[in-house]
């Protein structure tokens, strides 16, 4: 990966809206959907769905460093989707639809917990989780740049400015 290249996995829902906004971010070299967090190898979307194998819908996002830094992605990250709604976005529910960051860093995990004390002190109530980084894996291909493949809309993330 090239020197200025980094990593960043984010929970929030549906995996295909979070993809589609996180792909309009200039810096962003690629975003690809997945699941993280769980007690299963290699787990399917079958298999996520039922909520029983504790692992997030999540999107790995790559991105160059000297573009878009990691403050401005997880501001981003906290704008569109609910970061008060626990286990849920919109009509997805369940445990697989959580929000929650998994972080590489104690940098990153102190810039996140920035971010929930500044929305925290503006009243919101936020769910999301800060999680040290485990195993990633990916989604089936017909997930992969889901919206721009079939057209379709999102229906459970918009940007709503918070900060």
């Amino acid at each position: 990966m090239n020197n200025h290249y980094s990593q960043v996995i984010f929970a929030g829902g549906c995996f295909w809206g979070v993809e589609h906004l996180m792909r309009q971010q200039n810096g962003v070299i690629s975003v690809e959907s997945g699941y993280i967090g769980g007690n299963i190898e290699n787990p399917t979307y079958e298999q996520v769905k039922t909520g029983t194998t504790e692992h997030a819908e999540a999107v790995r996002i790559i991105y160059d460093s000297t573009v878009v830094d990691y403050e401005t992605l997880a501001k981003l990250f906290f704008e569109i989707h609910d970061p008060t709604q626990a286990d849920g976005q919109g009509p997805d529910i369940g445990s697989q639809y959580r929000s929650e960051i998994f972080y590489d860093t104690q940098e990153e995990k102190t810039i996140a917990q920035g971010l929930i004390n500044i929305l925290k002190s503006k009243g919101f109530d936020v769910q999301t989780k800060l999680t040290p980084v485990s195993k990633f894996y990916s989604a089936e291909d017909y997930h992969q740049n889901y919206f721009t493949k079939h057209g379709d809309e999102h229906t459970c993330h918009f940007y709503t400015k918070r900060f």
